[in-house]
């Protein structure tokens, strides 16, 4: 990592662990810090419409071959057991936490909100058109 603190990429620390997931997807997921702290990993394997989705994603800033700076936002790059590949966009503001797809102001994002002791995350998935759906995180010891 850089000499000074990527605060906004530091902020996914909270993520790190591993995460009963309920809700219209039902699983675990666990996240953790590839080896120098510019990405954080999340191995997902959830069940999701009777089909059972396993799943990696790289969460960091893009940077190029040859660029001097990496991307302002936080992108992440999805790889699914089932041939899908989905970018994102990870955005913490307070205890806020909003996964825009593809990009930030996406008309699809996932917005939930971590409690006080940072042990949940509740909140939605919304899609244009609708059949967007409630989903929670909650810590495992």
């Amino acid at each position: 990592m850089s000499e000074h603190v990527d605060t906004k990429l530091q902020a996914l620390d909270r993520l790190v662990g591993t995460w009963k997931v309920t809700g219209e997807a039902e699983g675990t997921v666990t996240y953790r810090w590839m080896e120098g702290g510019c990405f954080l990993i999340q191995d997902v394997d959830l069940e999701q419409g009777g089909m059972r989705v396993r799943g990696t994603e790289f969460i960091g800033r893009k940077r190029p071959f040859g660029a001097e700076r990496p991307s302002e936002d936080v992108h992440s790059w999805y790889f699914d057991s089932q041939g899908a590949t989905l970018a994102y966009v990870y955005e913490i503001e307070g205890d806020t936490l909003t996964i825009w797809g593809h990009e930030k102001g996406s008309e699809a994002y996932f917005r939930g909100t971590f409690d006080a002791d940072g042990t949940s995350v509740a909140g939605a998935w919304v899609y244009p058109g609708g059949g967007g759906y409630e989903s929670t995180m909650t810590r495992m010891p």
